[in-house]
């Protein structure tokens, strides 16, 4: 038995990719997950479900509750939010995971492509984290945004604005509500994975050769699971990189998340990490 058993993740998103990985990996120390992501039946192209990610995390130690929800319906938000407290009796970390990446320049981007990347990379964790202040309040707990550190490169602001605005809008809330809450006992992080990992978002916009060199999401999870478990360790540093938190507990070789273990030397680096 875990000794998060008992203790209360809230995620958006969460059907597949490292969102579910993060389910499981705190599933496996006995915590309860709470999936609110809209894949509620199979799609023909994407794997996972709310349910079968629930299925999963009761096999792994934990207990679920699988929540159908648009993360872009406030409405939706506050009820699973709600939803989540009367079923386990608090909530005691918020991860917002749901996202939606779009790689076109401002030239290119519609107000329609633009109007849902800002509604789940920027105005759902706005929601989510506000909904879940007296929640997190009550428990002394933490949250976890999935959003990059802020590099302002000239290279990376000219590759895809629009992207690039509604995540590091979701980096400076993040940032924002560090110091708002710290009077209330909140910790808050972020957390961006310092290479490609292989997602079905990576696989649609990059292909094979992506994927051949992308690392496993597992190794998202592993950090995530530390840096939130070692609270105290990581001190008051709120935007952290995988490899980064990783090496901070002595791990040097990351050959074994490579998604393509023959490719181990080649794998690429993520979004916003160093020059463009």
């Amino acid at each position: 038995m875990g000794h998060w058993q008992g203790r209360t993740l809230f995620m958006t998103g969460g059907s597949r990719g490292i969102g579910r990985e993060i389910a499981l990996r705190f599933a496996r120390e006995g915590a309860n997950i709470v999936i609110a992501a809209k894949s509620d039946q199979p799609h023909a192209r994407l794997p996972g479900t709310i349910h079968s990610v629930a299925e999963e995390v009761r096999a792994a130690g934990g207990q679920a509750l699988p929540l159908a929800v648009d993360a872009r319906d406030e409405a939706q938000l506050v009820e699973a939010i709600a939803r989540a407290v009367e079923h386990f009796g608090g909530i005691d970390v918020l991860v917002n995971n749901a996202g939606f990446l779009g790689v076109t320049p401002i030239a290119a981007t519609s107000t329609k492509h633009y109007d849902l990347m800002h509604a789940l990379n920027t105005r759902s964790p706005l929601i989510t984290m506000r909904e879940c202040l007296p929640h997190l309040a009550a428990s002394k707990g933490q949250v976890l945004n999935l959003c990059p550190p802020i590099n302002l490169d000239p290279g990376w602001l000219g590759a895809f604005a629009p992207y690039t605005s509604t995540k590091y809008g979701m980096t400076l809330l993040s940032l924002g509500l560090a110091q708002e809450a710290k009077s209330q006992g909140i910790g808050v992080r972020t957390l961006w994975p310092a290479t490609l990992i292989a997602t079905a978002a990576v696989g649609l916009t990059a292909g094979d050769a992506g994927l051949a060199a992308s690392r496993k999401p597992g190794i998202m999870a592993d950090a995530a699971f530390e840096l939130l478990d070692q609270r105290e360790r990581f001190g008051d540093e709120v935007c952290w990189l995988d490899e980064t938190v990783l090496r901070a507990l002595g791990v040097q070789d990351f050959n074994h998340y490579a998604n393509v273990p023959e490719n181990a030397a080649n794998i690429q680096r993520d979004f916003y990490i160093g020059t463009f």
